[in-house]
């Protein structure tokens, strides 16, 4: 079986977000960037399935400016086989960017699709459920637990409620959640062996995708700063500080 694992290039995930000064979005330039988190476990899933002996090949596909390169040769030094980087400078909305896994599904004829839930810089969590309709396969999202069994998988969801099971006809696409697994770290060997991998170039064109952006951002500001907080000297004071100033009670 061949596993397709989509993953994304973001800013690193512990470093201080920074609005530019014209408010047309987030500071980037000279700003750590790192494979999206979800994206990560993703990654890591496809490989202890693979070394479980359930999957024989792992493609990771990334769309993205040049630098997503080198989050290709990440996901490639954890235990990916081959990439695929579809080439372009702007930002991809998720519906295009199903719109081209969808056309890449049609040549890899993968038998599973695991992806993150969400990226960590537009918290979208929507390409994965898009990515479903356009192929008609059955979805599993949010998954914190899956076993193949045959042709099919079971996959545990982290829901409101709690937990729910369900079984899926593969090929199937995944969404992972953050207690699905806990991604790996590239060893050396493994790094040096990931330049030597084949990363495959495409750009939307290849794929007959239309990428033009159907939103447009009128304006990003930061959130408003938290107010320091105040000591009282008992509750009689809180209680009426509750009541009179915060209006809660």
């Amino acid at each position: 079986m061949k596993i397709l694992v989509p993953i994304k290039r973001v800013i690193d995930p512990y470093v201080s977000i920074r609005v530019k000064s014209d408010n047309t979005g987030v500071e980037t330039d000279n700003v750590k960037m790192s494979m999206n988190p979800f994206c990560e476990i993703a990654v890591e899933e496809a490989i202890r399935l693979k070394e479980s002996g359930k999957a024989e090949e792992i493609v990771v596909v990334s769309v993205g400016n040049q630098s997503c390169q080198e989050t290709i040769r990440t996901a490639l030094a954890m235990g990916a086989d081959r990439g695929i980087h579809v080439l372009i400078d702007q930002s991809v909305e998720p519906l295009s960017i199903a719109k081209i896994l969808s056309k890449i599904i049609d040549e890899e004829k993968p038998g599973l699709v695991i992806s993150g839930k969400q990226a960590i810089d537009g918290d979208n969590n929507q390409t994965g459920q898009m990515l479903a309709a356009l192929t008609d396969m059955p979805q599993g999202t949010f998954a914190s637990k899956i076993e193949i069994d045959g042709d099919k998988i079971q996959v545990t969801r982290e829901i409101d409620g709690g937990l729910q099971t369900i079984k899926l006809n593969m090929p199937a696409i995944i969404t992972t959640d953050l207690r699905l697994n806990e991604p790996r770290y590239a060893s050396l060997p493994n790094i040096m062996k990931a330049k030597k991998k084949p990363i495959d170039q495409k750009t939307p064109d290849d794929y007959g995708v239309d990428v033009t952006p159907r939103l447009k951002t009128l304006k990003v500001i930061e959130p408003p700063k938290r107010q320091a907080g105040i000591k009282v000297e008992n509750i009689s004071e809180l209680v009426e500080k509750l009541k009179n100033e915060a209006g809660v009670i």
